[in-house]
């Protein structure tokens, strides 16, 4: 046993052994123990199935734990109050140290026993090429891209892609609004205003004086999407692939979904226009109204267009879709859980992430304007303010259904008082321990070398690295990375409290220096990962 997901799978069985295979038992919850309890977890299971299996939970909680003491890898378990507290043999924390020591490539540590075999496409940021990617679209971005790295680290196959609108209405808003600039004239009221619209006149062509509307909205659309690129490569987002809205007319697919929409009756005319039956389809998210598909003058609704490119990827070979989208765009779930249905997939393999705004404040006033863009601030205008490290660190720390106060002060900050330097302090400092020994000749070894009698301090801080793979897993379930750089700041508030109480170099003594060293190498290894899974460095020096 190298993980707590294992154990957790221990414990499955032992119940499943035990109290038989029920399909409405609650599902096996691991927590830390409460600081009053020594022990290294707990598990509340007696409690929440006490309804069910019409049992005392104290009673469940000691038939539970005395199958749990049993157990390879268990010093002790014992029930308290309907809960089961454990405690692992120090051999068990030995051999996850050497797994973190000696299978780390690829997180290979860190992958799930079984994990999924579902092929998982996440769609994020998608913003229209229309004008600068805003911050917004930045923790969009943070939260798509962790996501896929954390699934990719448990052995999941997940990609993301960035879908392109590079057609339509607002493609040709823009190639009219970039011909006024370039003449000297206000763009259309219904236009684009901001000033990066100028600076885009300065980079046209010569031949651009005898441009139609069309050609300068293909220029325009070139150069922002090569910005919008730029930003995500500054913003440590790489894409698996990006996807043009050009694509789908290219392939036909607007037609042949809008087709077989109607073959299958799930679109129908009306009033000149071609409707979708949204409103046929049952479901906790019931649309409240049909919705067109095709305008009344013939032009295809962007929502045909949304469905045909869904329907794309499933086609890919794509099993689970998780598209994450910005605020405003909540009342658009149900009628894509119902086109889901309408082209034969199951709705629950369609998900949405809805994040909340962010409220950008520097000393306690909000901050709304851009100097450049003339409307908002920018992605890489905050990037290069703050610095990615700050920008991903804080836009990984809260969950997407909850607003963002981005503190800029707070995140410019060389001290502890900043979150992301909290963290980042511990692998640097660490760095300076490993330097500090090799002046002595000494290093962090084998695993075997951890000591039988830890200190608690000691046995806490390894513990709460036994949690790591489990901590990811709840990210991917709750699709969330918010638990993950929680679980870094606990992480580090107990490696500090370790550093200041357990003194780490002993000349006279190498057992203890050793031990301590081989601690000290594994929580930057977490420290290390865990930061990169967010899109964070870890410096060796602050």
């Amino acid at each position: 046993m190298t993980s707590l997901v294992q154990f957790r799978h221990l414990v499955e069985k032992i119940i499943s052994d035990k109290f038989g295979i029920e399909a409405n038992l609650p599902a096996v919850i691991l927590q830390p123990a409460p600081k009053h309890v020594e022990a290294d977890l707990c598990l509340p299971w007696a409690m929440s199935a006490a309804k069910v299996l019409r049992k005392n939970p104290a009673e469940t909680a000691a038939a539970l734990a005395l199958e749990i003491a049993k157990a390879e890898g268990v010093e002790k378990a014992w029930a308290t109050q309907g809960f089961v507290n454990v405690i692992f043999k120090t051999q068990v924390l030995k051999e996850f140290l050497r797994q973190l020591k000696y299978n780390r490539k690829d997180y290979g540590y860190l992958k799930l026993p079984h994990p999924p075999q579902e092929k998982i496409l996440l769609e994020f940021v998608s913003a229209n090429p229309t004008g600068p990617l805003h911050v917004a679209s930045g923790r969009g971005a943070s939260l798509g891209d962790s996501l896929v790295r954390i699934m990719r680290a448990l052995g999941m196959n997940a990609d993301s892609e960035f879908y392109v609108n590079d057609i339509g209405n607002q493609a040709l808003l823009l190639g009219e609004s970039l011909k006024a600039r370039k003449e000297g004239k206000e763009p259309p009221e219904n236009g684009y205003h901001g000033d990066y619209l100028i600076d885009m006149v300065a980079k046209l062509p010569a031949e651009a004086d005898g441009w139609k509307a069309e050609q300068f909205s293909s220029f325009a659309i070139e150069y922002l999407l090569a910005t919008h690129k730029a930003d995500m490569e500054l913003f440590r987002v790489p894409f698996t692939r990006w996807f043009r809205e050009s694509e789908l007319k290219k392939d036909n697919a607007v037609n042949d979904t809008l087709a077989m929409l109607k073959n299958t009756g799930k679109a129908y005319e009306r009033e000149g226009a071609v409707w979708f039956g949204s409103t046929n389809f049952e479901g906790e998210d019931k649309d409240d109204k049909d919705r067109v598909l095709v305008r009344a003058d013939g032009r295809p609704t962007y929502f045909l267009s949304d469905i045909a490119y869904h329907r794309g990827k499933y086609a890919r070979g794509y099993d689970r879709l998780i598209d994450i989208w910005g605020a405003d765009h909540h009342g658009y779930v149900p009628r894509m859980k119902a086109a889901m249905e309408a082209i034969g997939k199951d709705p629950k393999t369609f998900e949405v992430i809805i994040h909340q705004l962010v409220h950008l404040n520097k000393g306690g006033v909000a901050v709304k304007m851009s100097k450049r863009a003339g409307e908002f601030i920018t992605l890489r205008e905050l990037a290069q303010d703050v610095g990615v490290d700050a920008c991903r660190f804080f836009f990984a720390s809260r969950t997407p259904n909850s607003h963002l106060n981005f503190d800029i002060e707070l995140a410019k900050k060389q001290t502890q008082e900043n979150p992301v330097y909290y963290v980042q302090y511990v692998h640097a400092r660490i760095a300076s321990v490993f330097a500090a020994a090799k002046k002595l000749g000494m290093k962090a070894d084998d695993a075997s070398v951890l000591s039988d009698k830890l200190e608690p301090h000691e046995r806490q801080v390894i513990i709460k690295m036994f949690w790591f793979q489990s901590i990811l897993e709840t990210c991917v379930n709750d699709l969330s990375p918010h638990h993950l750089s929680t679980y870094l700041m606990e992480l580090a508030g107990l490696y500090h409290t370790f550093y200041d109480t357990c003194r780490i170099i002993e000349e006279n003594d190498s057992a203890t220096t050793h031990s301590r060293l081989t601690i000290c190498e594994a929580v930057q290894t977490v420290i290390s990962d865990g930061l990169g899974l967010i899109g964070v460095n870890a410096p060796d020096r602050m």
